[in-house]
């Protein structure tokens, strides 16, 4: 069974590329503290490419584990943590110090992919979650739907992604 589209993310330098098959769970961009936090981190590092966009918000698409990997250069990934303890993990390509994506060690079924690392066609952006952290003076476009925090939508797609990948489809 085939997952098309296969979607290509690489690094600023072109030295690391993921794959995600198929397709996503949702394209959304996040204000949470802890992404701003995280964001920040990674855009202090040398030579990094942004990670947010103008009004502070972090876009990710959202792919299930199974269907996303890392295709080349997998040795140069790093990851980053706000705290020690913290589950999520931050990867960066440390050739060129980009931000690749958002995993965890344990917990959640899906990866969180920069939506900026990916190449051609995305898929388009439809929400903007977490708005109640976003900086002070920052007006969203009513492109897309903003929640203050996790739409209900956004659960049920999550939850779906979650069956269909322990059914195997």
């Amino acid at each position: 069974m085939t997952h098309s589209p296969v979607m290509i993310a690489s690094c600023a330098c072109g030295s690391v590329e993921v794959k995600a098959l198929g397709k996503p769970i949702v394209s959304a961009a996040c204000y949470c503290d802890d992404c701003q936090k995280g964001a920040a981190q990674l855009e202090a590092l040398p030579n990094a490419p942004a990670v947010r966009d103008p009004g502070g918000g972090t876009a990710y698409v959202l792919y299930r584990k199974d269907r996303f990997a890392c295709s080349k250069g997998a040795e140069l990934l790093k990851s980053h943590k706000l705290k020690d303890i913290s589950p999520t993990n931050r990867v960066i390509a440390t050739c060129c110090n980009s931000a690749m994506f958002v995993s965890f060690d344990r917990g959640p079924h899906w990866v969180s992919a920069y939506r900026a690392r990916f190449h051609g066609e995305l898929p388009p952006l439809q929400a903007r979650i977490c708005t109640k952290f976003k900086p002070e003076g920052v007006v969203l476009s009513d492109d897309v739907p903003s929640y203050r925090s996790y739409p209900p939508g956004l659960m049920v797609k999550l939850l779906a992604s979650r069956i269909a990948m322990a059914l195997g489809r």
